[in-house]
């Protein structure tokens, strides 16, 4: 899977919206200003950038059409706490594909960046993942079993995904908790619990044979 390049100066922005982005199965690099950003892009093909207008060196839309000077193809996402309908046309002007005003609603932050990522150019699209009769498409967001559709919500789905991706091994607590949730978080949490029952009940629920197991003392693994 490709990185999505995140530049925003805020600490506490980009620890939200890595941690967020991380946990429905992003990976990210992060720049604090303009001048690194730049020369990550030079070194890297990001399929998206998601661009802080107002940056400590340089302005987003400065950055914006730097990048398209340079021929850099990625999408563009721009964030800004600006949001009068000029400040919103200079922005797309520059080169940026979308515009997010602060504060954002996280729901809506997801489903903009996977649209872009969707058109983004040289974009690879995450295969299909299943184990048995269950199967789960990254690029929809659709689970099915047996043909029947499955509801989940996106750290439901995240966490299944993960599991999926690692289809038969046993997966700890702490892994599940490290990759779906962050360091940062209680390890004596018992949040994984939780989310597992979660997934059992519309995973398994009545459904034959059962694929997500508990291995006393390991962790859980999902299979046959």
């Amino acid at each position: 899977m490709a990185k999505i390049l995140l530049v925003e100066d805020d600490p506490r922005i980009a620890s939200f919206v890595y941690r967020g982005l991380k946990a429905e199965g992003h990976m990210l690099d992060i720049a604090g200003d303009g001048q690194n950003a730049m020369r990550m892009m030079r070194k890297a093909d990001y399929p998206l950038v998601i661009l802080d207008r107002m940056l400590p060196d340089h302005d987003g839309v400065t950055i914006c059409r730097q990048m398209r000077s340079e021929n850099i193809t990625s999408s563009v996402l721009m964030l800004t706490a600006r949001d009068a309908l000029g400040e919103k046309i200079e922005g797309l002007n520059s080169g940026a594909d979308d515009y997010l005003t602060k504060p954002f609603a996280f729901d809506e932050l997801v489903a903009r960046v996977e649209a872009l990522l969707r058109r983004a150019p040289g974009m690879r699209l995450d295969p299909v993942l299943q184990v048995a009769d269950l199967v789960l498409d990254p690029t929809t967001r659709q689970v099915t079993r047996a043909g029947r559709d499955i509801t989940l919500t996106p750290k439901e789905f995240s966490l299944l995904r993960y599991m999926m991706e690692h289809s038969g091994a046993v997966l700890s607590r702490s892994q599940i908790l490290n990759n779906n949730w962050g360091y940062g978080f209680d390890p004596g949490s018992k949040v994984v619990d939780v989310y597992i029952r979660y997934l059992r009940n519309k995973i398994d629920g009545d459904a034959k044979p059962s694929l997500i197991h508990t291995v006393r003392g390991a962790g859980y693994r999902i299979g046959l």
